[in-house]
């Protein structure tokens, strides 16, 4: 006789957390969402009592960073719990088992819970040749995935190879590659290369608490976490407003901290929450490390020029009220605002800052004259 599948809190029990590590965990779910008092209340209470969905994970055309990033995450329920190795019904990647047994276990999931598990996927599907060119257990991606997609609750779709295409999608796409959302209706893309471990996790949550998925923007995308362009919370903003930029990787800027848009930055025109959330343990982002954001979560961002090059153009102000209308190509076709941005936004600002940085030299003047003065006084 089957047993009863655990909720999230009663499998934390059973391994030994504690009710203060769950609410932790339930608390860190709540903010990442941005749940209202009375939202977070109702997700302890899901979390407490809901059984966790079933799991289908398939792997395509693609390099397994999206698994990589969930199971390294900081968070022991998230990283044990939540999607434990054990309780996942299929996934490539995770599961001991293999062959025949593997995919025994997927039809089973598939027959057994129908329209109660979710299908997960990283991956882009190649369409070319009949899509040959990615064939698991004697099918096609494309025949794995509309099988298991067809009776599934929600389909996830990991990763900007699942969600854009990335680099399998890049001309000259010699496979065909395609992103999920193209072959199946209503998937949620939670682009990223890869993305950030608790955003996979809030999405499955919400979905676990409120028998919903999230709310979504125009391409598919929860706005709990892509609303909002790392630019606007990027700690070298002031540097961007004051026209201070990085020139080379190994110049002074670089060293001080400056604006990376010239070394081809795309955050002013990507939407995600790596600034807000980051990796690790929010530890760092690649943009704290050093390297400028290629714009990873934007559809088509790979085909955009050599990543190290500045975009010809920039949306400027406005763009965050448009989020849902303007993709990333659509907003750098804006023309010629970054010059317009730079002089217009802060002159002054510039120079103040630069004063800051290399010390006034006209407040060492004026010290430097005080006692002479001082002198002619008492004269």
């Amino acid at each position: 006789m089957d047993k009863e599948p655990l909720s999230i809190w009663q499998a934390a029990k059973a391994r030994g957390f504690s009710r203060r590590d769950f609410l932790k965990f339930c608390g860190i779910m709540s903010a990442a969402l941005g749940l209202e008092p009375g939202q977070a209340k109702a997700l302890v209470q899901a979390l407490e009592t809901k059984p966790r969905p079933p799991i289908i994970w398939y792997h395509f055309q693609e390099c397994t960073c999206c698994s990589e990033s969930f199971i390294k995450s900081t968070h022991p329920i998230i990283a044990d719990i939540l999607f434990d190795k054990i309780s996942l019904d299929y996934s490539q990647t995770l599961q001991a088992a293999a062959g025949e047994q593997a995919e025994a276990a997927a039809a089973e999931t598939i027959k057994k819970y129908p329209g109660q598990y979710i299908l997960t996927a990283e991956g882009s599907i190649p369409m070319k040749d009949g899509g040959v060119y990615c064939t698991i257990g004697g099918k096609t991606a494309l025949a794995s995935l509309h099988e298991a997609a067809e009776h599934a609750m929600a389909v996830i779709a990991w990763g900007s190879c699942a969600s854009n295409g990335c680099v399998q999608a890049a001309s000259p796409n010699p496979t065909g590659a395609t992103p999920i959302h193209k072959i199946l209706p209503g998937v949620v893309n939670v682009p990223g290369c890869p993305p950030i471990a608790e955003v996979m996790a809030g999405v499955v949550v919400h979905l676990l608490a409120f028998g919903r998925l999230p709310q979504l923007d125009s391409q598919g995308r929860p706005k709990a976490f892509y609303s909002t362009r790392i630019h606007d919370s990027c700690y070298r903003r002031p540097y961007y407003d004051a026209g201070l930029f990085v020139e080379s990787f190994d110049d002074a800027g670089a060293k001080k901290g400056y604006c990376l848009y010239k070394m081809g930055c795309r955050g002013p025109q990507t939407y995600n929450s790596c600034g807000i959330l980051r990796w690790n343990g929010s530890t760092s982002y690649p943009i704290q490390s050093g390297a400028p954001c290629i714009g990873c979560s934007e559809a088509g961002y790979y085909d955009a020029g050599p990543f190290t090059r500045s975009l010809p153009s920039f949306p400027g102000f406005g763009i965050e009220s448009t989020a849902d209308k303007l993709g990333i190509y659509l907003a750098a076709a804006s023309g010629g605002a970054v010059a317009i941005h730079a002089i217009a936004t802060n002159i002054r600002k510039r120079r103040l800052i630069k004063k800051e940085l290399e010390g006034s030299l006209k407040d060492k003047d004026i010290k430097a004259a005080e006692p002479a003065d001082k002198t002619k006084g008492g004269a």
